[in-house]
C-alpha cells in the first residue's frame, strides 16, 4: 500500500502526517504562533518516519497544502516537499488548504465555509456543502456585517479557521454557526492525498507553486492551479 507523507504549513500550525494508504500512521504538529516550519518541519518529517518504522526511501508520495495561506509558511511547505520528492524521484500533491480544512467538521445539513485569516479583517474563504463539495470559488473577502448573509437564507451555515474569530465578533445571523479553535491540520490531507494518488492526479515539480491567492487577484494572469 502507498506510503504518503502530508506537510501542512499554511498558517501557524507546523503539521507533518504519515499515511498507509487512507491509515493514519504517525503525526506530528505544532502551533506556535510565531511561525516554527523552518525549525520544526524537517525534524517532525524524521519523526513520523520513524514512527512508522519505515524510511524516506519507502514513501511513494509527498502531499503539500498548497494554499492560500502565509507566503512564507506555504514557501517553506512547498519548497520541501519539492525538495524531497526530487530527491526520491516521487510524486508531488497538491491538497488545497480550505478543502482539507472544511473536511474537520461534519453537520449534518447546511454550508461549510473555511476561513483562513488574512490582514486586517480579510480572509481566504470557500463554500463547500455538507458532503465537503466545494460550492463556490476559493476568494480572498472583506468581513463586513452583510457578508455571507446570502448563504444564511439557504439554512444553517458552519464557520471555522483560523479567520473564525474576527467573522464571530462583525456576523450576526440566528443560522450562523462558529467553530473557535481550528486550524488547518495534515490530520485531513491524508484521505484527499490518496484519492489523488489513485488518479495519478501530481503536480509538475517544475513549475509547481503555491496558491498565493492575492497575487492572482492582484497581478491577474497567473493561474492558480488545479
Amino acid at each position: 500500500m502507498a506510503w504518503i507523507l502530508n506537510l501542512e504549513t499554511a498558517g501557524t500550525n507546523c503539521s507533518v502526517s504519515l499515511y498507509k494508504a487512507e491509515e493514519l500512521v504517525a503525526i506530528r504538529e505544532d502551533n506556535s504562533p510565531g511561525y516554527s516550519h523552518a525549525e520544526l518541519l524537517h525534524l517532525f518529517i524524521e519523526e513520523v518516519v520513524a514512527e512508522a518504522g519505515i524510511v524516506l526511501a519507502d514513501l511513494q508520495a509527498i502531499a503539500v497544502s498548497k494554499g492560500p495561506g502565509s507566503y512564507t509558511g506555504l514557501r517553506i511547505g512547498v519548497a520541501s516537499a519539492k525538495g524531497l520528492c526530487f530527491a526520491l524521484d516521487i510524486p508531488l500533491i497538491s491538497i488545497p488548504t480550505l478543502e482539507s480544512l472544511a473536511r474537520q467538521i461534519t453537520p449534518a445539513e447546511g454550508l461549510i465555509v473555511p476561513l483562513m485569516d488574512a490582514r486586517r479583517m480579510e480572509v481566504y474563504t470557500a463554500v463547500f456543502d455538507s458532503d465537503h463539495k466545494q460550492m463556490a470559488p476559493t476568494v480572498a473577502k472583506v468581513v463586513e456585517p452583510d457578508s455571507f448573509l446570502e448563504l444564511a437564507q439557504k439554512g444553517k451555515v458552519h464557520f471555522l479557521g483560523t479567520g473564525t474569530s474576527k467573522c464571530a465578533d462583525v456576523l450576526e445571523h440566528p443560522n450562523f454557526i462558529f467553530y473557535p479553535g481550528l486550524f488547518p491540520s495534515s490530520r485531513e490531507m491524508g484521505k484527499l492525498a490518496f484519492d489523488k494518488y489513485q488518479r495519478q492526479a501530481f503536480e509538475n515539480l517544475a513549475y509547481f507553486e503555491p496558491y498565493y491567492l492575492k497575487d492572482f487577484i492582484a497581478h491577474g494572469g497567473k493561474n492558480p492551479g488545479k
